[in-house]
C-alpha cells in the first residue's frame, strides 16, 4: 500500500504531546482480547500479535523516540528517551516535580570516579538503587522504563569531553563494571519474568570524539583495525550485550571504516545480534527476532545523510532500519520512512520486525501486565533516596577518591583547626554532579564537608576555572596567612570538558597554577584537591615540595564535599586507583584525537597504559594510602600449564574466553597504623602472540575492605582464558604458548612467572566483514 508523508507527519506531531506515562488497559480496553495481554505467552508472540494490528503509517510513526502509540487500539504514547547515567537524570522522558514527591533522586558520582573504586559489588548496588528509583518514577508517570545508560566507550584519549561518563580506559575493568551495573539496573542477570528497568549500553562503537580540530562526532569516520576493535573497543560491549544480557543497545554517531554505525549491518547484525547473540529468540516474519532493541543516538540516523553524506535521506533511513536500528532518536524516520517505503527501499516486514523488538522489550518490563503480578509496580516515593541510597552515594565517592601524593601532611593533624578553603571547586554544588544529572536531594559542598568535620573554614573563590582575572588572589593569600592549613580545590569542570566539547590542552589552567604558586609562598601545609573527569598534567604539583599532598576527586556527587573532607581529615583512608593514565602535557602534540590506533609506531607513542611508550605522570592504577601493606602469595600460579588441557577443561563454559584459567590468592597485611581498604590489581605481561607486545594488561582485580592494623585480608583473583588471550589481525582471540609474568599493583610488589605450553588455541572466531564501504 502507498502512504502519504502527510499522514506520517500528523502522527509524528501527535507524538510531541507525550507528557507522561500510562499503561495499556488489558482488562477492558481494545487490546484486552489480543494476545499482547495474555501473560501465559512468550514476549515475542505477544509483541507480534500487537504489531500485526498496526497499519503501515502506525508502524512508521512508532519508530521514533516520541512514540505516539496507537490511540485506536488503546496503546498509549511512550517516550523511549530517559537518562540515568549516575542517577535518574533530566531528559525528555524524566519529569521531576518542582517540590514534594519525585522532586529529586539520588545523585551518585560520575562513572569516572565510581570506576576508580574498583569495587564491582558496589557498582552492582548502585545500579540496583538507580533502577529502583527509575521504576518508582515510572509508576507515577515521571519516567520511562528504558534508560539510556551506561556509556562504556573506553576513555582512551585524555581530551575527550565525555570521558567523565565512562569508568576508565581499561577494557577488562570496563567489562566488569558494565556487567555489574547492568545486572543491578535490570534487577538480575536476564531477570524473569520482568526487568526492573531496561539498560541501554552505548555508544556502539568506536565513539570517543566530540569536536576536535574541525572533526565533529556526527560525521567522524573511525578507522579501526579488527585487532584493536576486538581487543579494546568492543570488550565492554561484549560483556554488556552477551554476558550481562542487557535489554537495549545504542548505535553511535561515528562511522567505522567508512560505514555509519547505525547503518552498519556488519556491526549491528553480524557482531551484535549474531556473534554476541543479543537476546535471540525465534523466527518470525522470516527473520530471527530478538527481545532486545537497538536505538540510534539522537540525530545519528539523520547524520547518515547530513554529516556522513553516505546516502540520500530515504536510503539512509532504509539502510539504518535494515541494518537493525529499530528506533530513531529524532524525527528522521518519521519524515523519510514513508518515502523509503513508497520507493520499495524497505518492506513492511522490516517495519514490523523493528516494532516487535520494541514491544517485546516492553512486555519484559510488564508494561501490559496487571499491577498485582508485578512487585516493581509497588515502588513509590518511599523507594527514592532511602537511607541506604544516601549512604551508598557517600561510600562510592569516598572509595573512588585517589591519593596521588602525600608527604605525611594527610591525614590532617588534629592540631589543625582553621582552614583556608580556596578555589573554583571549594564551594561546589551542582558542579559536583558533572553531566547527565538529575535534581539531587542535597549537595554537600567541600565548604559544608569541612564545617561538618569541625573545621573553622574561611572560603575564598580566588579564581575561576579559567580566567585572566587575578583580583581574587589577594583575598586568598590573606586567608591562607591566617589559617593552620590551606586546601586548594580546583581542576576542570563542564566549562572545559563536556559533551560537544573536547580539550586541546591537558595542562592545569595557568590562572590556577599562578594562584597555587602564591599560596605556596605562605609556608602553610598546602593540599591540592583536583576535580574533574579528564586528568591534568600534575607534573608541576607532583615535583613541588611546597605542595604537600595531591588528591583526585573527580565529580563526587551529592555527598562529594563530605567524602573529600572525611578523606582529608582521616575519617576515611583513601584506596581509590586512577582509572585512566595521566599523561604529560606534550602527549596532545604527539597523536591526534582522530587516530584510533592503540599500538605505538613511528608517528605515535601508543595509547593507554597497555601501549604507551612514554613516561606517564601518574600511571593507570596508581594510588597511595595512609598506611603500609605487605603481600604474599596464598595461591600462586603453577609453573606450567598445558594449553590443550586448559581447553579440554573448558568444555562446560558458555564461551571459551570466559572459561577459568585459575583463581589466585594474595594475602594483604596492613603493616601500618590506620585501617584501610586495598585494591589488588593483577597485571600480566610477556612476549607471546604477535609483536608489538603490550606493556602489561589488567587480568584481575578486587577490593579488600577495612583491613585493620596488623591484620591480613585474602584477595582472591580469578583469571579467565580470555584475560590471557591476544587477538590476531582478523580479530580472533588466541591463547598463545610462552612465558607469562603476573605482577601485583602498578609497581609489581609481588610477581610470579608461569609457562603455557603446546600449540596456540583459538578461543573465538570473530565475524569477518564481507561488505565494502
Amino acid at each position: 500500500m502507498k502512504i502519504s508523508k502527510h499522514v506520517a507527519l500528523v502522527h509524528a506531531l501527535a507524538a510531541g504531546s507525550v507528557t507522561g506515562y500510562v499503561f495499556p488497559d488489558c482488562e477492558s480496553g481494545p487490546l484486552a482480547s489480543n494476545a499482547i495481554c495474555d501473560t501465559a505467552l512468550d514476549p515475542i508472540t505477544r509483541a507480534t500479535s500487537l504489531v500485526e494490528l498496526f497499519t503501515v503509517p502506525e508502524l512508521i510513526n512508532n519508530t521514533v523516540n516520541k512514540s505516539p502509540g496507537v490511540p485506536r487500539l488503546g496503546l498509549p504514547a511512550y517516550q523511549w528517551w530517559s537518562e540515568a547515567l549516575h542517577g535518574v537524570a533530566n531528559s525528555p522522558g524524566v519529569n521531576f516535580s518542582t517540590s514534594g514527591e519525585f522532586s529529586y533522586a539520588t545523585s551518585f558520582p560520575q562513572p569516572i570516579l565510581m570506576g576508580a573504586a574498583f569495587d564491582d559489588e558496589l557498582i552492582k548496588f548502585v545500579g540496583n538503587i538507580v533502577g529502583m528509583e527509575g521504576r518508582a518514577f515510572n509508576n507515577y508517570g515521571r519516567a520511562g522504563l528504558d534508560f539510556w545508560t551506561p556509556n562504556i566507550n573506553p576513555f582512551k584519549d585524555p581530551r575527550w569531553g565525555r570521558g567523565q561518563e565512562t569508568p576508565g580506559e581499561d577494557p577488562y575493568h570496563l567489562s566488569q563494571y558494565v556487567y555489574n551495573l547492568v545486572v543491578g539496573l535490570q534487577g538480575g542477570l536476564d531477570p524473569k519474568p520482568y526487568y526492573q528497568v531496561v539498560s541501554t549500553c552505548k555508544h556502539f562503537a568506536g565513539y570517543d570524539i566530540e569536536d576536535w580540530d574541525g572533526t565533529v562526532r556526527y560525521g567522524f569516520n573511525a578507522v579501526i583495525t579488527s585487532q584493536d576493535l576486538v581487543e579494546y573497543y568492543l570488550p565492554s560491549f561484549q560483556s554488556c550485550y552477551r554476558d550481562a544480557k542487557v535489554g537495549a543497545a545504542m548505535c553511535s554517531y561515528n562511522a567505522i571504516n567508512g560505514v555509519p554505525s547505525c547503518a552498519d549491518a556488519y556491526l549491528l547484525q553480524d557482531i551484535l545480534r549474531d556473534f554476541y547473540g543479543f537476546a535471540q529468540d525465534r523466527w518470525v516474519y522470516s527473520k530471527l527476532l530478538y527481545l532486545c532493541i537497538v536505538t540510534g543516538d539522537c540525530g545519528a540516523v539523520q547524520s547518515i545523510y547530513s554529516h556522513h553524506n553516505y546516502a540520500t535521506p530515504q536510503q539512509a533511513v532504509a539502510d539504518a532500519l535494515k541494518a537493525g536500528t529499530d528506533l530513531d532518536c529524532g524525527s528522521f524516520y518519521g519524515e523519510w520512512l514513508p518515502i523509503a517505503y513508497n520507493e520499495s527501499l524497505i518492506a513492511e516486514t522490516d517495519l514490523r520486525t523493528a516494532l516487535v523488538h520494541q514491544y517485546a522489550s516492553l512486555v519484559r518490563l510488564g508494561y501490559f501486565d496487571p499491577e498485582e503480578r508485578q512487585p516493581y509496580r509497588t515502588y513509590n516515593w518511599s523507594n527514592v533516596n532511602i537511607p541506604i541510597a544516601q549512604q551508598l552515594a557517600y561510600r562510592v565517592a569516598a572509595e573512588g577518591i585517589v591519593l596521588l601524593k602525600n608527604d605525611g601532611t594527610l591525614p590532617l593533624s588534629s592540631s589543625i583547626k582553621n582552614i583556608a578553603l580556596i578555589g573554583p571547586w571549594a564551594n561546589a554544588t551542582t558542579q559536583m554532579q558533572g553531566n547527565y544529572f538529575g535534581v539531587a536531594p542535597y549537595l554537600i559542598s567541600p565548604v559544608m564537608g569541612a564545617m561538618d568535620d569541625g573545621y573553622n573554614v574561611t572560603y575564598v573563590l580566588g579564581t575561576n576555572i579559567i580566567s585572566n582575572d587575578t583580583s581574587g588572589f589577594a583575598a586568598a593569600v590573606a586567608a591562607a596567612k591566617e589559617a593552620d592549613a590551606v586546601i586548594y580545590a580546583g581542576g576542570i569542570d563542564l566549562t572545559v570538558e563536556n559533551e560537544d566539547m573536547d580539550r586541546y590542552s591537558i595542562t592545569w589552567p595557568g590562572n590556577q597554577l599562578d594562584l597555587v604558586a602564591e599560596l605556596e609562598m605562605i609556608g602553610k601545609p598546602l593540599v591540592v584537591v583536583q576535580f574533574g573527569g579528564g586528568q591534568l598534567d600534575d607534573s608541576i604539583l607532583k615535583g613541588n615540595a611546597s605542595v604537600n599532598a595531591l588528591v583526585w576527586a573527580g565529580y563526587p556527587g551529592q555527598s562529594g564535599g563530605q567524602a573529600v573532607f572525611d578523606t582529608l581529615s582521616g575519617k576515611v583512608a583513601p584506596a581509590g586507583r586512577l582509572p585512566i593514565t595521566q599523561y604529560p602535557a606534550s602527549y596532545v602534540n604527539e597523536i591526534p584525537m582522530t587516530n584510533m590506533n592503540l599500538r605505538p609506531n613511528l608517528t605515535s607513542p601508543g595509547r593507554t597504559y597497555i601501549w604507551y611508550t612514554g613516561m606517564p605522570v601518574y600511571e593507570f592504577g596508581y594510588g597511595e594510602h595512609y598506611t603500609t601493606f605487605r603481600y604474599e602469595w596464598v595461591q600462586a600460579p603453577a609453573t606450567s600449564y598445558s594449553i590443550q588441557a586448559l581447553i579440554d577443561g573448558a568444555e562446560y563454559a558458555a564461551y571459551l574466553d570466559v572459561a577459568p584459567f585459575a583463581t589466585l590468592a594474595v594475602s594483604v597485611t596492613n603493616t601500618g597504623n590506620r585501617t584501610s581498604d586495598y585494591v589488588s590489581l593483577l597485571f600480566a605481561s610477556g612476549m607471546y602472540g604477535d609483536a608489538p607486545y603490550p606493556n602489561k594488561v589488567l587480568v584481575s582485580y578486587t577490593r579488600s575492605h577495612g583491613i585493620t592494623p596488623g591484620t591480613t585480608a585474602t584477595a582472591e583473583l580469578p583469571i579467565t582464558l580470555g584475560n590471557l588471550a591476544r587477538a590476531d589481525t582478523d580479530g580472533n582471540f588466541w591463547l598463545y604458548p610462552g612465558t607469562y609474568e603476573l605482577a601485583l599493583d602498578t609497581s609489581g610488589v609481588l610477581t610470579s612467572n608461569f609457562k603455557l605450553t603446546g600449540s596456540a588455541a583459538q578461543l573465538t572466531s570473530f565475524p569477518q566483514n564481507t561488505m565494502t564501504s
